[in-house]
């Protein structure tokens, strides 16, 4: 039988931290400081994991060597940003997804009683999501003969990397972008050269805004009738999602739906405001 110290537990809490931990918690606020970057709500795994790819291919080896380096190279902030943020996304990913929001929502959301339909893509990159999301309702639109009324929908994508939104303005993608785009919207709706570029009808859908997820929500004076924010919230630390998902709630119109990843839910209290219209899909509707 092995033997414990009763306090052994205590004292791996009170283990002062290394001094490559003390590196580390100077490095982020740093960057939360010079950038703006909230650090703080990132899972620490993540933000290590992405520094130090950084680390790497600068060749330094610790985490004051890559203070010094953003020091001396404004540039390397713009790819360290890029690393940090999410910028992993295909057109029609998961298309299960859109299957679902084609066949629930654009049907609701455009026969509702409101007039504009107003849409919010967050944690954009880009702009694969919001152009996909405004191919359903073209779509739609199209089937029912309403083409005359697209303008009716507004769909707005937010990322704080400018690399990734000046790439989402262009609306050009490479073949491996529409492994998961349906045969027929693809040729309708992009190109048939390359670069494959979205068509001009759906281009004037979408609009791109940079915003930090954080602290600053898109431009906008009415509420949104459909919020996607897929695969972001589970590099938030838990209070981060809460409060998030809070105010997602507090941005959509009652009956708004609500989209988010397949490993994501709903959590904290903002769970009974919320109502599932697949939650296999992670669909869910405001109450």
């Amino acid at each position: 039988m092995i033997s414990r110290r009763p306090d052994a537990a205590s004292d791996a809490l009170t283990t002062p931290p290394s001094a490559a931990d003390r590196e580390f918690e100077e490095l982020t606020r740093k960057i939360s400081r010079d950038r703006g970057f909230a650090c703080a709500s990132y899972k620490e795994k993540c933000l290590r994991r992405r520094i130090a790819v950084r680390m790497r291919a600068r060749g330094v080896h610790s985490y004051q060597d890559y203070a010094r380096v953003l020091d001396s190279d404004s540039g390397e902030y713009d790819r360290l940003l890029d690393a940090l943020t999410i910028n992993v996304t295909k057109l029609f990913r998961n298309s299960s997804v859109y299957e679902s929001l084609a066949e629930q929502v654009v049907p609701v959301l455009w026969n509702g009683e409101r007039r504009p339909i107003h849409v919010w893509s967050a944690g954009c990159s880009s702009g694969e999501e919001p152009y996909s999301l405004a191919i359903l309702f073209h779509r739609y639109a199209s089937l029912h003969g309403h083409l005359d009324q697209i303008g009716r929908v507004d769909v707005v994508g937010t990322d704080i990397d400018r690399a990734s939104l000046a790439a989402a303005e262009r609306g050009q993608y490479a073949e491996s972008a529409f492994e998961e785009v349906p045969t027929e919207l693809r040729e309708r709706y992009f190109s048939a050269l390359a670069p494959f570029t979205i068509a001009p009808a759906v281009r004037r859908t979408v609009r791109f805004e940079r915003r930090d997820l954080l602290d600053q929500f898109p431009k906008s004076d009415v509420g949104f009738d459909l919020i996607s924010c897929r695969n972001v919230l589970i590099y938030f630390d838990r209070d981060t999602q809460e409060r998030l998902l809070a105010r997602f709630h507090e941005r959509l119109v009652p009956g708004g739906f609500l989209v988010l990843g397949k490993v994501e839910t709903l959590l904290g209290a903002v769970r009974s405001r919320f109502a599932a219209v697949d939650a296999r899909e992670r669909i869910f509707r405001r109450a």
